[in-house]
């Protein structure tokens, strides 16, 4: 296998973007880890995705009429979400439904040392998810050991970064990229994760706070020098809140905390706006995004895919950013489900919705995300991007992309 480095041109400067084994490609991106006949809305009729806006203003929570009187409805005064309203998990008033989404700019929330203290969402798979689809996967992979990406990570990997997200478990993170959205070229507001870095699945709802930060901890650096670290080296390109975000009904109606048959479709669209109201998109603001391909093949006919994420449980501690790159194979859960992609790694929780890349035509183009892997964190298996997901996509882009 041959050792290459992948890299594209950004504003004027030649960037590596992967470093990876058995990829022969140049990545070019403009400057700065959908409509199938399959996808349903969130009241189960036929439709492109489960999304729901949020409204927010400067620092203060906001939020259309419409939605205030809906969720008033649910017991809900939203005037006092910003000084800890949020923090109410009653089952009764724990929002389910798309069309119930709030997720209000809560300015200097998400301070450096609240985002350390973010727990890993780790999604693992029970000895019943893994038979059933018993005789379909293939034999699980050797381990592959995570290598750490070079910084500043803004250079190698500048569409990588984190997503933070409160729970009633406290507050949590995952990993999310920056992606291209196609009615809006050069101008995304979009970040592909999973969906339980938003939703809770079928026995719970939509988290709160749900914010990113691409290039997080620019520097790798250490959790000492962390604990004295400002706001820039912990978000160098500010933090990002969710107002908008889709995941598929499927995952609503199936998802849980353990590996199931929601997991083939455990993906989420974030639309993002900045905390501090720069009028530039993130796409502007990062520096690059990466096109989605809903049509990659199955995992016997791909030579290589990598991942990538910020690793949160342990071994690691969450600061910095980590890759896995292997041969797939395909892991079944269940006859009736569509199969999904796995990659030896060792990234633990944390590493949740980060992307998956693989090179088409020269190109790094997003395939899937990390979902599920099993309790010694010997591998990592993420959903295909079909027709359902590009529904998904294709419905975030032409609703919201431009807001």
């Amino acid at each position: 296998m041959r050792s290459i480095s992948v890299s594209f041109a950004r504003r004027g400067r030649q960037r590596t973007f992967l470093a990876a084994t058995g990829l022969v490609a140049a990545l070019t991106l403009t400057a700065t880890a959908c409509g199938g006949s399959g996808s349903h809305t969130a009241n189960g009729a036929s439709g492109a995705d489960a999304s729901q806006p949020a409204g927010s203003a400067d620092g203060r929570a906001q939020v259309p009429a419409d939605l205030a009187n809906r969720l008033k409805a649910h017991g809900i005064d939203v005037s006092q979400w910003e000084h800890g309203g949020w923090k109410n998990w009653n089952r009764s008033t724990w929002l389910k439904d798309a069309k119930d989404f709030v997720n209000p700019v809560i300015k200097g929330l998400w301070k450096p040392e609240r985002m350390q203290s973010a727990q890993a969402a780790d999604k693992t798979v029970s000895t019943q998810d893994a038979s059933a689809g018993q005789g379909l996967s293939d034999p699980a992979p050797r381990p592959v050991q995570a290598v750490a990406e070079k910084t500043p990570y803004h250079e190698y990997s500048a569409p990588v970064g984190k997503v933070f997200f409160d729970s009633p478990r406290g507050p949590m993170v995952c990993s999310g990229t920056v992606i291209k959205d196609v009615n809006h070229p050069g101008r995304s507001n979009l970040v592909w994760t999973a969906g339980h870095c938003a939703h809770a699945g079928r026995d719970g709802g939509w988290y709160r706070n749900i914010a990113f930060v691409p290039s997080y901890n620019d520097d790798g650096d250490s959790a000492a020098q962390m604990r004295t670290a400002g706001a820039t080296e912990a978000a160098p390109y500010g933090t990002w809140w969710a107002d908008w975000v889709s995941t598929s009904n499927e995952w609503l109606q199936r998802g849980a905390e353990v590996g199931n048959d929601g997991s083939p479709y455990d993906y989420s669209i974030l639309h993002v706006k900045p905390e501090n109201g720069s009028g530039k998109s993130l796409e502007e603001t990062v520096g690059a995004a990466l096109d989605v391909d809903f049509s990659a093949p199955p995992a016997n006919q791909v030579a290589e895919m990598g991942a990538w994420g910020y690793p949160a449980a342990p071994p690691y501690d969450g600061l910095k950013m980590f890759k896995c790159l292997d041969r797939p194979g395909r892991l079944s859960m269940g006859p009736a489900l569509p199969d999904m992609y796995r990659i030896g790694c060792t990234m633990t929780g944390g590493s949740s919705g980060g992307g998956w890349f693989r090179v088409v035509n020269g190109k790094t183009v997003l395939v899937s995300n990390t979902s599920i892997g099993p309790a010694d964190h010997s591998w990592l298996a993420g959903p295909p991007l079909g027709q359902e997901a590009k529904a998904v996509y294709e419905s975030m882009s032409r609703k919201y992309g431009g807001q």
